[in-house]
């Protein structure tokens, strides 16, 4: 079941299966035949290995070597400079990963036109040109910004019918539970998906969340690879990278120093990805002559770019000491491999069959390719993060360095490790599993990578070795560099406050008052017309605060400026000044009109008897003049109410 390394039952039994296996490596006339292990019958005569058109047309191209490489390099370079066009003309937000957009966004922060439906057609279409180029792209990222972005126009097109989906908190969640989805989707690992989204996005997940998170990267795992099983890639749901290691020894104690390694070295190669990634976009903005010729020619760049790796690429050139001809899946099942390429023995070669045939090179061993492989794929995966379409780098240098370290343990110890006098020959395809679990972690700053890698591949068999590995490269990563997706938030000067790492503990001792601004530009609600033009003309903001009093200075909220200019327009235009004077002139009137008849009303009551002798003097109405009353003494006079001269004399 496990091939050569079935457990050895005796020295009858080795001798017994060494003569068995020469006989049936050489015919009835002698000549060796080429051996087929059962653990590659599913990898050689697999139904989900169709053909690529790149591999078609270099295939077909067989009789001249300039034909297959014009073709080799025309197909990436013509769809990466499709998806770099398209995404530049019709929406430039779908340009990158999408991760760090979302932990932003994820943190309350607005960011226009990037979850809309334009910048999903966008990320659609430019996305399927990156990954069918065969570049070094990944897509756990452009799938999380496309789970958003369904998540959002989902949520909008519900607003209709509920306006409980209009709610801020509602769609916080959505999106969140979006995030899981993608990554769950793209790899069908719906726990490691939402523990992925939970670790990568959140910085605080609502718990109530959980659920809705696990029911939606459930189903949308199902319905990936339910897909595979109608389209008759797949006879029933496994794993996407399903391997064979053996279960009853998977690895010897003794070789946990081995993964051990392993997850110290991603640690530091993590680290180092994120440094050379950051510097190399801030060298290209930094010289002015190189941005300027980037923003002139925006599709030159990744098309050079692609050229240059598809050259180095190219199977009967460079690329043949790093299986340059494999696909990005086949270049996985090869690497999780249970068989053990290298020598044992001067007379003992493994035999490369069907995907595997792409790793032998007469010209040099296993090792060389590996080292190279992993260079390659290093080197091309920092300069390729700036090309402007989605995508984003996926670790397989991770796998190919721990199948290195495998490979160079197998060497070491060709015949296992012995315990108790039992021989374990050493399996090379856990190895890469725990390096790709490693790496990965490493440079995301995940231990969720773990788990995904157990879903990806169908088992936990090197459990321990794995969380050891992801745990050792998250803690040297972390005390180096930040993550991937934080080193491109500071790249791209989002609003996002990123994690403080090891060596910055002064700086929990910051107060806000060390850092705030305080002559921030403000409006009252007692301010007058002169505050507020004083205030727009001495400041560019673009929000203006909005407090209670300049001396309580409770903040109130935000306004626009444009909408302050707006207000004022609609207040002080003319037309509406002489809509004020209009309203105020028939409010006067109006006003006048009773008071008239008020004063007639007085007028006539002064003429009435009066029930007593005496009568007091009237107010007079209108500044007019009263009748002189009855009971008033002579010669005693009356104000003149038209000159207000003193009393000396009737008017």
């Amino acid at each position: 079941m496990y091939g050569r390394y079935t457990q050895d039952l005796g020295t009858f039994a080795k001798d017994e299966a060494a003569r068995l296996r020469l006989q049936q490596e050489q015919g009835d006339d002698g000549t060796p035949q080429a051996r087929r292990p059962s653990e590659l019958l599913e990898y050689s005569q697999s139904r989900c290995a169709p053909r690529c058109a790149q591999k078609w047309m270099y295939g077909g191209l067989d009789t001249n070597v300039l034909l297959q490489y014009l073709a080799w390099v025309t197909y990436p370079t013509v769809l990466i400079t499709f998806s770099a066009g398209f995404t530049q003309i019709l929406a430039p937000q779908a340009v990158g990963s999408g991760i760090p957009e979302m932990k932003t966004i994820l943190r309350g922060v607005v960011l226009k036109e990037y979850l809309t439906l334009k910048t999903f057609v966008a990320k659609v279409i430019g996305l399927t040109c990156a990954l069918g180029s065969g570049m070094p792209l990944g897509k756990e990222g452009p799938f999380v910004h496309i789970a958003s972005m369904c998540a959002a126009l989902l949520s909008r097109f519900l607003s209709f019918f509920g306006g409980i989906y209009e709610n801020e908190a509602r769609n916080t969640e959505m999106l969140a539970a979006a995030c899981a989805v993608g990554v769950g989707c793209c790899f069908a690992a719906p726990i490691g998906g939402v523990l992925f989204s939970i670790e990568v996005t959140s910085t605080f997940f609502a718990v109530r969340n959980y659920w809705r998170g696990f029911f939606a990267a459930t189903f949308s795992a199902f319905i990936f690879r339910v897909l595979a099983v109608w389209i008759k890639d797949e006879e029933t749901i496994t794993a996407l990278f399903k391997t064979r290691f053996r279960l009853d020894f998977p690895f010897d104690l003794q070789e946990l120093p081995a993964f051990a390694v392993i997850g110290i070295a991603s640690g530091f190669g993590g680290a180092l990805f994120v440094y050379l990634n950051r510097k190399i976009v801030q060298f290209m903005r930094r010289q002015k002559t190189i941005n300027r010729f980037l923003m002139k020619k925006r599709l030159l760049f990744p098309a050079l770019v692609t050229l240059l790796i598809s050259t180095l690429t190219f199977p009967p050139g460079f690329g043949q000491f790093m299986a340059g001809q494999l696909t990005q899946k086949d270049t996985l099942v090869t690497l999780f491999d249970n068989q053990t390429w290298s020598k044992r023995e001067p007379s003992d070669e493994f035999e490369y069959i069907g995907i595997l045939e792409a790793w032998r090179n007469p010209r040099s061993n296993v090792f060389v390719t590996l080292v190279v492989f992993i260079l390659m794929k290093v080197g091309a995966s920092c300069p390729g993060w700036p090309r402007p379409v989605p995508g984003s780098p996926f670790c397989w240098a991770g796998a190919a360095f721990g199948r290195l370290v495998g490979e160079s343990m197998a060497a070491w110890f060709p015949d296992g490790i012995h315990t108790d006098s039992n021989t374990y020959r050493i399996v090379p395809g856990g190895y890469a599993v725990v390096g790709a679990a490693a790496l990965s972690g490493a440079v995301t700053h995940t231990v969720s990578t773990a788990v995904i890698v157990f879903e990806l591949t169908g088992q936990i068999s090197h459990i321990l070795p794995v969380m050891i590995a992801v745990i050792l490269a998250n803690a040297v990563a972390q005390s180096l560099q930040p993550s991937l997706y934080d080193s491109i938030i500071r790249i791209k000067k989002l609003p996002y406050l990123p994690e403080l790492g090891w060596g910055h503990h002064e700086k929990y001792n910051v107060r806000v008052e060390d850092i705030m601004v305080r002559d921030i530009p403000y409006v009252s609600l007692n301010c007058k017309y002169r505050d507020l033009q004083q205030v727009l003309h001495s400041t560019k903001m673009k929000s203006l605060a909005l407090v209670d009093s300049a001396e309580s200075m409770i903040l109130l909220g935000s306004i626009e400026r444009e909408q302050v200019g707006a207000l004022l327009s609609q207040q002080l235009h003319p037309q509406r000044r002489l809509q004020a004077l209009r309203q105020r002139a028939r409010a006067s009137f109006e006003d006048g009109h009773r008071l008239s008849e008020a004063s007639i009303n007085t007028e006539a009551s002064s003429f009435a008897p009066t029930r007593s002798g005496s009568r007091k003097p009237l107010k007079p109405a209108l500044k007019r003049v009263p009748s002189a009353p009855t009971n008033s003494p002579p010669g005693e006079s009356v104000p003149c109410a038209h000159h207000g001269t003193p009393p000396m004399s009737p008017c």
